[in-house]
């Protein structure tokens, strides 16, 4: 990306800096994100539904990455025009995360199987909720001047707007996974509790086995928080100070914003199943006298789906 006019108190080198950490961590998301979304392309056994809701939150942030690439704040329309469109996809991405939590709540808590059923209520969501907050984005935008990104706004009324159609929503989103992986963690715990005083085997069992998936799925609120609690108190910061920014604190918002799509391709897209299928190709494809180089796979292949507690769910349940 190119530079512009002064912003704030940072020079055009500190300005050179962000656009570099912006791009070499868009990079790794793109990759990490278009990854999980070679993997569903290519691997028929990964096409089930829980799989289908991360495959839509990858291809989110593989756009989203790639729009915070190619802007350019010295194009004004296409700078324009890309800031939008990262605008809609990040919105997107963590949406998606909101109906993976809600589909995990709904068949462990619940005791629902109508989630499929569901899917095309969670496009209107997650698209629709996007479509209006990029366009009540453009409310208040000063088309004249142009951040040090193209995703930043100058005008006071732009940041508000800003704030208002992308962090209020994205806080809202971590507030309803965490007391959705809250309420998961609780339920699972109190079945544990319950089959130790049965001495039921089986149930102590299957109870060990989902708590170790939540012991993953429980942290996943906290890389929305980690992407974004920086980008939060920064545009706070620039509302308060318009003149003065921290570089730093910049430094740190849009590199772990920028982050998001590899942290979720890792923690929602890298599951057992994904590491079978790929072990499985290996094994395949790979001549023998490669193959003793790599990982073993053959405890992947005996393991139940542990690590993809909708997928067990929603299959037993079928």
């Amino acid at each position: 990306m190119a530079t512009v006019q002064m912003i704030g108190n940072l020079s055009a080198h500190d300005r050179r800096i962000l656009t570099s950490v912006n791009a070499g961590a868009s990079i790794l998301s793109f990759t990490g994100s278009s990854f999980i979304v070679l993997c569903y392309v290519l691997f028929k056994e990964l096409r089930k539904f829980s799989f289908k809701l991360v495959f839509f939150l990858a291809l989110s942030d593989m756009l989203c990455s790639f729009f915070s690439i190619v802007g350019d704040p010295s194009k004004g329309f296409f700078c324009y025009a890309q800031g939008y469109s990262t605008h809609f996809f990040c919105v997107a991405s963590f949406l998606w995360t909101t109906t993976i939590a809600f589909t995990l709540h709904r068949t462990v808590v619940r005791h629902k199987t109508d989630v499929e059923d569901l899917e095309p209520m969670f496009h209107l969501y997650v698209w629709g909720t996007s479509l209006v907050m990029t366009v009540i984005r453009s409310i208040g935008n000063d088309t004249g001047r142009l951040g040090a990104l193209c995703w930043t706004q100058t005008g006071r009324a732009g940041k508000v707007v800003h704030f208002i159609t992308f962090y209020v929503p994205l806080w809202g989103a971590i507030l309803f996974n965490g007391v959705t992986y809250f309420q998961v963690i609780r339920m699972l715990n109190n079945a544990t509790r319950m089959a130790v005083v049965m001495s039921d085997r089986s149930l102590q069992s299957d109870a060990r086995v989902d708590m170790k998936a939540l012991n993953r799925w429980g942290y996943y609120p906290l890389i929305l928080i980690g992407s974004w609690a920086f980008g939060t108190i920064n545009r706070i910061h620039d509302f308060i100070e318009p003149d003065h920014k921290i570089f730093w604190l910049s430094v740190l918002d849009v590199g772990m914003a920028s982050l998001m799509g590899l942290f979720n391709s890792i923690a929602y897209g890298l599951n057992s199943s994904v590491r079978r299928a790929i072990y499985e190709r290996i094994d395949i494809w790979c001549p023998e006298r490669f193959r003793r180089w790599l990982p073993s796979s053959s405890r992947l292949r005996g393991q139940q789906h542990q690590s993809e507690l909708i997928s067990l769910k929603i299959q037993d349940q079928q």
